[in-house]
């Protein structure tokens, strides 16, 4: 039955919503996937699964996922993590308590607390609770300039992701509208304005950036940040 799913996962089309399964290893247990031997071919990189993995300090970073169990997976990591950590995996809009289990040349093998239903998620069946599993989004405080028509707006971003990303003050009319999004030190991104709610807008990307791309803007606010901490504060530096 595994197996008629994953091929009935791969007749269907691409998209932001339907993020490709085929080039994330599923391993048929519930241990915790071992290190690959291999480098992954560059031409599979770009459809590997993203997750998000949360540290216990709050800390976040995207990650991208080789091989996928029910009982774990093994990621592709930017920032260094330390075995035995804890953390939280968000995955296909579940956040999942885990436990770093192995550190191996910019990967890391992550044990979650309770195993996972592999059948449902390679299913692509929508939670229970009845919302669409969406690209697992980064928090951050930073402004944004959009334009829409010829009105410019000056927002704060709330969250990011591949796809989209959620801002403030704007205003109804927007809604439906395409705009061109510049957010601080990232290039220009053209998308359209999705939803609207008490002046909250989600603007979803015309094409998604890529994963290199999301992730070095995040390395490098949370290295100012640890720079203005350490100039507030002496004694961390």
């Amino acid at each position: 039955m595994l197996n008629a799913l994953i091929r009935r996962k791969r007749n269907r089309p691409f998209g932001q919503d339907n993020i490709a399964f085929e080039s994330t290893v599923f391993t048929l247990s519930t241990e915790v996937p071992r290190p690959m031997e291999r480098r992954i071919d560059e031409r599979v990189v770009p459809t590997l699964r993203v997750a998000k993995v949360v540290d216990e300090s709050g800390s976040e970073q995207l990650v991208r996922v080789r091989n996928l169990s029910a009982g774990g997976l093994g990621a592709e990591i930017g920032r260094q993590l330390e075995v035995g950590q804890e953390v939280q995996v968000e995955l296909n809009s579940q956040m999942l308590p885990s436990t770093v289990v192995w550190i191996r040349e910019g990967t890391a093998g992550f044990k979650f607390a309770h195993n996972i239903d592999l059948g449902e998620m390679l299913a692509g069946r929508k939670p229970r609770h009845g919302f669409r599993p969406r690209p697992p989004r980064l928090q951050v405080a930073c402004k944004a300039n959009l334009k829409i028509g010829k009105t410019y707006y000056t927002v704060e971003v709330h969250d990011i992701s591949l796809g989209g990303l959620k801002v403030e003050p704007i205003d109804e009319y927007c809604l439906g509208q395409p705009v061109t999004v510049v957010v601080e030190s990232l290039r220009p991104i053209k998308g359209e304005v999705r939803w609207f709610a008490d002046r909250k807008a989600g603007i979803v990307f015309d094409k998604p950036l890529k994963f290199e791309e999301l992730s070095e803007w995040i390395g490098k606010r949370l290295e100012v940040a640890t720079l203005k901490a350490a100039v507030k504060d002496p004694r961390k530096r």
